[in-house]
């Protein structure tokens, strides 16, 4: 069951630095995804990089080690994209581990008695495992999910392990218990808080979310902590607070971790739970950089990957020169926990309790979200059952974007903050994340699609994007179908086609002279028939109120989609031009073409108006494909925006002229 023949031969990871073009050498200490970032950046930008790891292993995705517990991957699949590949002046060692900075010689000392001189230093060596004074902790058969040494030590366990307790309800413990109960062992996880996911979840989500858990099988145990870890020789029983004994032959603690500050402390270099940083990520020494788990900014520590990442950025910025700043992070995630998508972001806890912040929620078919507001703008969210708006939503309120009064409506009524549901990544800032399992952004994304990756697999294996979770795919393929050529609609001919009727019927109505009417009576002229008797002039009018009504009608059928068993929005859309075509040659029979004066000027200008922009609308609809190609609009702000709310402006104007004018043809 072991993953190590998986591994890389030292030989092969061992790259010779080519000859320093900058007289800049940089050593990074810490093989994790952070420091493999930043290695990665550095040596793409040409400088002499040395990253030292003390896991004999090559350097991989943490985030990754659940679904290699799970036996979903193997370990070459879960290898840090930015240094697996050989690069001339990257030299990556394994199996080293720095025991001393000598911050006046600038070297870095290993435990092996060699010495690394640097000009810049990374400290990027993350955290380890906690474990709190439980009694019995130190007895074979208790395990910790950490590293992927421990990933290795509970896959052995698996063969002959039947029941598991997982102490800690957390991302972590239930990642844990996941990836074990796929290897058939009863697994009960127990949380001292009355929730699970407690700093990411609030109490009716975190019920919800216990709930779908205990549904696969896991059983759940809250509100209660461990007194013991009881066995002889070997673990054999879980003593809980309440006196309930859980029999068990194995123990996985996952109680939090903490900040890896030994080293900065003997270099005594500034610490707390943290090595203190400033916002360039730069410690108490100018030439001393740390990020990730072991980095204190302003008295955060984050325990996630993806303000590690930001941190690797700003500090590779600055270490090549610039002036980037590091203005902290939100807490989000955003990932299947035990098959359940959770998305969380923002410090929820602390807006929970929040007097000053009010919150909406939305919960329907085993579907929550919440979202909480300060002083009209967004700053947390949360969503257990999957959310499509979940990366906007991310973006809004990293940007501290408002909720409008009727976006909060609609969250309320449909749960979603934004019309329409579907993300549009093209339209996304570069800074957006994308992938919160693995911190990729949506710049990185692009930059990796002008460098060649085409497709979801080859953006996977150059980022790590959707390797993890998967439930940032249907952003990738959104990409991928962005960077092609746009497509059409469906049934784009026939809009195209009862458009352009209706345009010209339109372009009548606009620009035709009118109609001259008789100036004597004919019994059998058309003319006279149509506009001069009451009978066929009331039945005409009746005909164009009728069609306008149905018009009207479909609309709101359109955007209300209240019935959708009565047939597709493609179809109704149809249906509606082609109502509005009628309509156009109904009014054209029914006027003659004269506008007349006053109140039926004003009702003639108005139908005008809506049916030349409805034309216009149906236009651009059936032609976006050809004129996004051609740089006309977006996905997100597409062509006929403009005047689809032009048309239906003017809509609303029709219903109290058409019963004026009825009003006044009957009285007069």
């Amino acid at each position: 069951m072991s993953f190590m023949t998986a591994q890389p031969a030292l030989s092969q990871l061992q790259i010779t630095p080519a000859s320093d073009t900058d007289n800049l050498r940089v050593v990074v200490i810490g093989g994790g995804p952070v420091g493999a970032r930043a290695a990665g950046a550095l040596a793409d930008k040409g400088l002499s990089v040395t990253l030292l790891s003390t896991e004999t292993f090559a350097p991989y995705n943490r985030v990754k080690l659940t679904p290699l517990l799970a036996g979903d991957v193997q370990f070459g699949q879960i290898l840090a994209p930015e240094v697996s590949a050989p690069r001339a002046n990257l030299d990556l060692r394994t199996g080293l581990r720095v025991t001393q900075i000598l911050r006046d010689q600038h070297l870095a000392r290993t435990a092996d008695g060699q010495l690394w001189p640097y000009d810049k230093l990374v400290i990027a060596t993350g955290s380890r495992a906690f474990i709190p004074g439980i009694q019995g902790r130190d007895l074979p058969g208790v395990f910790t999910f950490r590293s992927a040494e421990d990933a290795q030590a509970l896959l052995a366990r698996s063969i002959s392990a039947r029941r598991i307790v997982v102490i800690g309800g957390g991302l972590l413990g239930l990642e844990a218990a996941r990836g074990m109960q796929r290897r058939q062992a009863h697994v009960t996880v127990v949380e001292h808080e009355g929730r699970v996911m407690p700093r990411q979840l609030d109490t009716t989500a975190g019920a919800l979310l216990g709930q779908k858990i205990t549904d696969l099988g896991v059983d759940l145990r809250t509100g209660v902590a461990v007194r013991a870890i009881a066995g002889e020789t070997r673990v054999e029983e879980v003593h809980l607070a309440d006196g309930t004994v859980l029999p068990c032959d194995t123990v996985i603690v996952c109680t939090g971790v903490r900040a890896n500050t030994g080293l900065a402390r003997d270099a005594k270099l500034p610490f707390s739970r943290g090595i203190f940083v400033d916002d360039t990520m730069c410690t108490g020494d100018p030439d001393i950089y740390a990020i990730g788990e072991c980095a204190e900014h302003n008295g955060v520590v984050h325990g996630l990957v993806g303000p590690g990442f930001e941190q690797a950025d700003i500090a590779v910025d600055n270490i090549l020169g610039g002036n980037s700043s590091y203005r902290g992070s939100l807490p989000a995630t955003k990932l299947k926990v035990i098959g359940a998508e959770v998305f969380s972001i923002g410090p929820i806890e602390q807006l929970d309790d929040d007097p000053s912040v009010r919150s909406h929620v939305w919960e329907k078919n085993g579907v929550y979200r919440r979202i909480f507001l300060r002083t009209g703008k967004l700053v947390g969210a949360i969503a257990v059952g999957g959310w499509s708006q979940s990366s906007r939503v991310q973006s809004a309120i990293a940007q501290g974007a408002p909720a409008l009064p009727w976006m909060v409506f609609r969250f309320r009524r449909d749960g979603m903050l934004w019309g329409d549901d579907a993300e549009d990544i093209s339209a996304m800032p570069d800074a957006a994340t994308v992938c919160n399992c693995t911190g990729v952004s949506c710049g990185r994304l692009r930059d990796a699609m002008k460098a060649g990756a085409n497709s979801v697999e080859t953006l996977g294996q150059a980022t790590g994007a959707g390797n993890v979770c998967g439930s940032c795919l249907p952003l990738l393929e959104e990409l991928v179908s962005a960077g092609g050529p746009p497509k059409p609609v469906r049934l784009y001919r026939a809009i195209l086609a009862l458009s352009g009727i209706a345009a010209m019927a339109a372009m009548v109505l606009a620009l035709a002279p009118r109609i001259p009417f008789p100036q004597s009576y004919d019994a059998e002229s058309l003319r006279v028939w149509l506009w001069q008797d009451n009978i066929t002039r009331q039945w005409t009018g009746f005909t164009l109120l009728g069609l306008t009504l149905a018009a009207m009608i479909i609309g709101l059928r359109k955007r209300l989609r209240i019935t959708d068993r009565l047939g597709s929005y493609d179809g109704w859309r149809l249906a509606h031009i082609a109502i509005g075509a009628a309509t156009a040659a109904a009014l054209i029979i029914h006027t003659g073409l004269r506008a007349g004066s006053n109140l039926n000027l004003m009702l003639f200008m108005f139908f005008a108006l809506t049916l030349v922009m409805g034309a216009v609308a149906g236009l651009a609809t059936g032609g976006d494909h050809a004129l996004r190609a051609r740089r006309i609009g977006s996905a997100r702000k597409p062509a006929r925006r403009l005047p689809t709310w032009l048309h239906i402006l003017a809509v609303w104007p029709l219903p109290v002229l058409i019963l004026a004018h009825v009003l006044a043809s009957y009285a007069f």
